[in-house]
């Protein structure tokens, strides 16, 4: 089994459409898992039917209960976080301000304060139209710890590839370079970048590579919207060529990925032309290459 995860140093360079339809190319192949939990949004492309769904509990927040609270502020004093607020002389947590350190349950006299499990989103089982199923999930709005979220639907997508004996895990990672990318990372086999030419989009590959490189794992690259800006795609493939990372394919920028998603459909399901067969043979690509 390979996992291959697509991610992109920056948002809107086309990750999602790309790692959609390379789902409908797979087929029954692969299980899909969208990492991007704080703005997913593969399942518009995908249009998952829901087989399971639960809640993911994450980190600790505190509770005072006020028919033991005597308003002595003890709680207050030692909170560097500005957590609580104090009302007719009985304490209250402000949800947001706190941070879960639990100092202020280890002090208090009479044991008013607990620390509590938080609900900070769901994550789903859904088979998708190919028939094949796609883990992902939902977090809570304001809601941290996104990290041990994606690596909840990372495992759940790894589990049901063994078991249906699916060849390949197909990731959709976060944008960026924070904690979700980097779970999103975690035990790849192959990384695919999707870049488009433009002095931001060429900053952020160099950023999101340096993050892939720590890790030792091979990786290629997708130029979408190629011909928008020659020039600097020429540097685009200059750095690849520097840096030892596949070429994957130049891509043109075309109107068809907005009519697709309009209609909530992917690239290759609503085109069936040249483009599509870009994608295809890329697909290919990635796939060789992973299985190298």
């Amino acid at each position: 089994m390979k996992e291959i995860v697509v991610i992109s140093g920056k948002g809107g360079t086309g990750k999602t459409s790309l790692t959609a339809s390379f789902a409908v190319l797979g087929g029954k192949s692969l299980v899909t898992a969208d990492c991007d939990v704080d703005a997913a949004d593969m399942h518009i492309l995908l249009q998952p039917e829901v087989k399971k769904a639960e809640d993911f509990y994450s980190g600790v927040l505190a509770s005072i209960d006020p028919s033991l609270c005597t308003g002595c502020g003890a709680c207050d004093e030692v909170c560097r976080f500005d957590a609580l607020e104090e009302k007719d002389g009985v304490y209250s947590v402000i949800p947001l301000n706190c941070e879960g350190c639990g100092y202020c349950a280890r002090i208090c006299p009479r044991e008013a304060i607990r620390m509590e499990d938080q609900n900070v989103g769901e994550w789903y089982e859904s088979r998708i139209k190919t028939g094949t199923l796609m883990v992902h999930a939902r977090l809570g709005i304001g809601a941290e710890n996104s990290g041990k979220l994606v690596a909840k639907v990372k495992n759940e997508a790894k589990r049901i590839a063994r078991e249906q004996e699916c060849k390949i895990v197909l990731v959709d990672g976060s944008p960026g370079i924070g904690c979700p990318v980097v779970s999103s990372l975690s035990g790849a086999d192959f990384v695919v970048f999707v870049t488009e030419p433009t002095v931001s989009g060429l900053h952020d590959l160099k950023r999101v590579h340096e993050l892939v490189r720590r890790f030792s794992i091979p990786s290629g690259c997708i130029i979408n919207k190629s011909d928008l800006n020659p020039e600097t795609t020429e540097q685009v493939k200059a750095f690849l060529a520097e840096a030892g990372i596949r070429h994957l394919a130049d891509l043109p920028y075309d109107e068809s990925f907005t009519r697709a998603m309009v209609q909530g459909k992917t690239i290759v399901e609503l085109d069936s032309g040249e483009l599509k067969n870009q994608i295809s043979a890329c697909w290919n690509r990635i796939l060789d290459t992973a299985n190298a």
